[in-house]
């Protein structure tokens, strides 16, 4: 294939086996005159691996608005450049999104070379609904922060979808069970296309049971997939009403929340008190 002059390729890499590279990809790496990497040691030893050598350029969460002059450079002189992360598919959950929206706002093309994705490699083998879903990657870091989400997306209905690192798997399962319930159902996703992994279905409940009990389940890179919400009594509430309504609970009591919200969404008080009254209980 020719490659274009001027132009960003945001190209996905494998997110284990080496194999699970396309054709394109490499033709595109091969093509370039340069690669926008998050960890340029890894990458380096990536397009080895692949017999490439390109000149590297580290873009990661910490220079990434710093590198965007010198990339745009690049394209100015009619270089192309292609942006790899360390694994699956760039600006999921890792850098780009500057880079992207500077290099479009600069009218410059950018071409996506799609390929593997860790987000959709579990989600398709989860067997859970695929049809409407929701993608957060990772939750917040402190536990009050991640506690406040998790409550924001209990009633979501769609599929849910997050990354999670070894650390804090065992604590967001315990967070996710005593949320949205023991029951729900929810896959665990490990090591996705590496030699050790797993993807393993169950109620959460049961699935921090199954995590403890041995600890190299607790090692590695982890997807989990939780089915949604079913429908409640109160189903009627808007998702965004509900957020709304936990918001307010930060700083008032049930009775004044649920009368807030009401003003502003127009759904009866008394519906929303008992919602309150939930949410401040779970």
């Amino acid at each position: 294939m020719s490659i274009e002059p001027g132009v960003l390729y945001i190209v996905a890499t494998p997110i284990g086996n080496l194999g699970d590279i396309t054709h394109r990809a490499l033709e595109v790496l091969a093509g370039v005159a340069r690669v926008a990497a998050e960890d340029t040691r890894h990458s380096r030893r990536l397009l080895a691996h692949y017999g490439i050598d390109k000149p590297l350029i580290s873009l990661h969460e910490h220079n990434e608005r710093a590198r965007l002059q010198r990339i745009l450079e690049a394209l100015q002189t009619g270089e192309a450049v292609a942006l790899i992360s360390d694994a699956g598919t760039p600006l999921i959950s890792d850098p780009g999104f500057p880079l992207v929206r500077a290099v479009r706002e600069r009218g410059f093309k950018v071409v996506p070379v799609p390929g593997p994705s860790s987000l959709l490699a579990a989600l398709c083998a989860s067997g859970l609904p695929t049809d409407r879903f929701v993608f957060e990657g990772f939750l917040p870091a402190k536990a009050a922060a991640r506690r406040q989400r998790l409550l924001e997306l209990r009633e979501e209905s769609r599929t849910l979808v997050l990354f999670e690192s070894s650390h804090r798997i065992t604590a967001t399962l315990a967070e996710l069970a005593s949320i949205f319930g023991n029951e729900r159902q929810a896959v665990v996703a490990r090591e996705l296309t590496k030699l050790y992994e797993e993807i393993h279905g169950d109620t959460l409940g049961q699935l921090c049971t199954w995590l403890a009990a041995d600890g190299n389940r607790q090692r590695g890179e982890f997807v989990v997939v939780v089915a949604g919400a079913p429908p409640r009594s109160d189903s009627t509430v808007p998702l965004e009403t509900r957020r709304l309504l936990a918001a307010l609970l930060e700083e008032l009591s049930p009775s004044q929340a649920a009368a807030v919200a009401a003003r502003v969404s127009g759904v009866k008080k008394k519906i929303l008190y008992q919602l309150a009254l939930d949410l401040q209980n779970s």
